[in-house]
């Protein structure tokens, strides 16, 4: 698992799609290829219709399937911090990680012939800088967080809805 992750809360998304856009522009991941991307969960709370975003991007997994399936080494997994990412010099666009990975993170580029994915912005990581797709959401439901502070967080925000159901 990586040192870092991307959260989201859900009840505060309205769907905008900025961080599609903002990673769009920041990776020039060309035509039809989103590294992040807002799944639209549909669903009914009685007779009324609801629907619901919900943000997924690269995991970064610990056993990473696409490094894995890479026969040039392109798909890397970095030491430090654990965040999987593709050395695009190194990929000569044989599609194998996409087609390892089970959410179909990696994405093809038809402009450049090669893959790419989500590597958590790490360039602006390394300048102390959030990801593309936290600095720039409307609403601000995205957070880069690391996973022990999120579970934090989450058991926090769950104690707080069971206090506001009691009331």
């Amino acid at each position: 698992m990586s040192k870092y992750i991307v959260t989201q809360n859900v009840a505060d998304c309205i769907g905008c799609r900025a961080c599609e856009v903002h990673c769009k522009d920041k990776n020039n991941s060309g035509p039809g290829a989103f590294y992040c991307r807002m799944i639209e969960v549909t669903s009914s709370a009685g007779s009324l219709p609801r629907i619901d975003f919900v943000y997924l991007a690269c995991f970064h997994c610990e056993k990473a399937w696409c490094v894995d399936a890479c026969p040039t080494g392109a798909m890397r997994r970095r030491d430090k911090d654990g965040i999987v990412y593709v050395e695009a010099k190194s990929c000569v666009g044989c599609k194998a990680c996409i087609t390892a990975c089970p959410w179909t993170v990696p994405q093809w580029n038809p402009e450049t012939g090669k893959v790419g994915k989500c590597d958590l912005c790490m360039d602006r990581i390394d300048e102390g800088l959030e990801p593309a797709c936290v600095s720039k959401c409307t609403t601000g439901c995205l957070s880069f967080t690391t996973p022990g502070q999120a579970s934090e967080s989450a058991r926090q925000a769950f104690a707080e809805q069971l206090l506001r159901n009691r009331r």
